[in-house]
């Protein structure tokens, strides 16, 4: 399964600057997802971290990787208009590679545990076959209050 931007903006609620995720490469519902995030130079946190040497902040991809795991979650579910994923933990967290300008991120998420409304994903961030970042991570599925 492909999903192109325009999908991904039907199930995340985040819109820019704080969309982190461009495409779905491969999905398997129940199981995992391949996504990407194209990080380029015009992205507004380079302009501080840092102006002489840019460097994609860890918790940003912390974040890319929740949102793609988010993602997994919404297409195991009936209706996802109706609900809303939140971050509950961050495990086991390591940064390997510094991520920069250019790069390619790509976001692989698998589904270790679901009990109820209650996730665990282990995610992995690579840059072509280098581990930037792998981390388990926990999510809340909660309803939206109209």
């Amino acid at each position: 399964m492909l999903m192109d931007i325009q999908e991904i903006l039907r199930y995340l609620p985040h819109r820019y600057p704080f969309l982190l995720v461009d495409r779905v490469l491969a999905l398997k519902p129940e199981q995992s997802l391949l996504a990407i995030k194209n990080v380029t130079v015009n992205e507004a946190f380079f302009t501080g971290h840092f102006p002489v040497k840019p460097v994609m902040p860890g918790v940003l991809i912390l974040e890319a990787l929740a949102q793609a795991a988010a993602i997994l979650a919404y297409q195991c579910i009936e209706k996802p208009q109706d609900s809303l994923f939140y971050l509950g933990a961050i495990d086991n967290a390591r940064f390997k590679r510094v991520v920069v300008p250019g790069d390619q991120l790509q976001l692989k998420i698998e589904i270790q545990k679901r009990r109820a409304r209650v996730w665990k994903f282990s995610a992995t961030a690579w840059v072509d076959d280098e581990l930037a970042c792998s981390a388990d991570m926990t999510c809340a599925e909660g309803k939206v209050e109209s």
